[in-house]
């Protein structure tokens, strides 16, 4: 079995979090009609945070990242990719688990946001993510943590 860990990124891993979350990105974005590499490099270079971010190792590789940050009285889940061919590896499971028991540590919920026509959608249903409100590209959610 792959063992799962987290790790502390340095400013310097900006372009190959950025092309990883391209590679995670590309299909759900060729669905909604959206490419622009620009637009999307802007957008994450806005969300950068070299503090908060961790990479997501199996066996000491990088295989994605996932940044959860304070939002007032929630915790807010800007960013979780896992590299394409290693999805479905159980490694998203094991970050949300992660999550989760960050917001039960601190009593708080989680939010976040997926591409409208995203696997990830399914995915963040199938671990008690309620959809809560969209915008024209994304759908909103939530998960409550129970006292």
């Amino acid at each position: 079995m792959a063992s799962l860990s987290l790790k502390s990124i340095a400013a310097e891993d900006f372009e190959a979090l950025f092309a990883l979350r391209m590679d995670a990105m590309r299909e759900s974005l060729a669905r909604l009609g959206l490419g622009d590499v620009q637009r999307s490099r802007d957008r994450f270079t806005s969300q950068f945070d070299a503090q908060r971010t961790q990479s997501i190792l199996r066996d000491g590789e990088r295989i994605g990242f996932v940044l959860l940050r304070p939002a007032g009285d929630h915790l807010h889940l800007e960013q979780l990719f896992i590299r394409p061919g290693v999805q479905g590896c159980g490694a998203g499971a094991w970050v949300l688990d992660w999550v989760k028991s960050v917001a039960r540590a601190h009593g708080q919920d989680v939010t976040l946001s997926a591409l409208k026509l995203s696997d990830a959608n399914r995915f963040y249903r199938r671990h008690g993510f309620e959809p809560v409100g969209e915008n024209e590209l994304e759908i909103e959610y939530r998960w409550k943590v129970r006292p």
